[in-house]
C-alpha cells in the first residue's frame, strides 16, 4: 500500500526543515521507490525541498535512493531542483545535483522553467556570482555545433570555442573556452 497524502505531505514538510530521522523512516515504511513519486501541489519534489533550503545531509541520503531522472523533474512552474538551489544560492547543492553520476549532469542547466530561465539565468538574477561562474564552467557546450554555426571545419583540431552568454539583464559576455583558454 502507498504512503497517505498525509504521509506524502509530512516527507516533504521533513526534507524541507531537514528532519532526516523522518525521512529515513517514510523509506523504511514505503520503500525508496515512492520517493520519486511524492510532490505537493505545485508539483515540488523531495529534491526540490532539499535544493531550496541547502540540506546536504539529506540529500547526501536521498540521492542513491532516488532515480537520476528526478533530478529533471520540473513543478508547475517548470522549475527544477537544480532552479531552487541556484534561487537560494546553494553552491554545494548545485554542485551534487549536476554532478550525480547517472544524472543528467551539465543538461540540467540548460532546463528553462515557465519564465524561460535557466538556472544559470536566476542565479544571475539573485546575483549568486559564485553559483552562475560554476554552472558556466560546468555547462555542456557542443563544440561541434559552436563552430559549425560559425562556417568552419572543425575535424580534430578544435582546441578552443568561444561562446557568447547572455544574463538575465540582456548583458552579453564572451567567453573562450579550450586547451588556450584564461581562466
Amino acid at each position: 500500500m502507498g504512503a497517505t497524502e498525509d504521509e506524502n505531505e509530512d516527507l516533504l514538510l521533513a526534507c524541507r526543515y531537514s528532519d532526516i530521522d523522518d525521512v529515513r523512516q517514510f523509506v523504511e515504511t514505503h520503500g525508496k521507490g515512492s520517493l520519486d513519486l511524492v510532490r505537493d501541489g505545485s508539483g515540488n519534489s523531495v529534491l526540490h525541498m532539499v535544493a531550496g533550503n541547502g540540506h546536504l545531509d539529506i540529500l547526501d541520503y536521498l540521492l542513491p535512493l532516488v532515480s537520476p531522472s528526478l533530478l529533471s523533474v520540473q513543478n508547475s512552474s517548470g522549475s527544477t531542483a537544480l532552479h531552487w538551489a541556484a534561487i537560494n544560492s546553494q553552491l554545494a547543492v548545485a554542485q551534487k545535483l549536476i554532478q550525480h553520476p547517472g544524472g543528467p549532469g551539465g543538461r540540467l542547466i540548460d532546463i528553462k522553467n515557465a519564465t524561460g530561465r535557466s538556472p544559470l539565468a536566476e542565479a544571475e538574477m539573485a546575483g549568486w556570482d559564485e553559483g552562475a561562474k560554476y554552472m558556466v564552467q560546468v555547462m555542456n557546450i557542443d563544440e561541434t555545433e559552436a563552430v559549425e554555426e560559425e562556417g568552419e571545419n572543425i575535424g580534430d583540431s578544435v582546441r578552443d570555442v568561444e561562446i557568447e552568454i547572455q544574463d538575465a539583464d540582456g548583458q552579453v559576455a564572451k567567453m573562450r573556452i579550450g586547451n588556450g583558454a584564461e581562466s
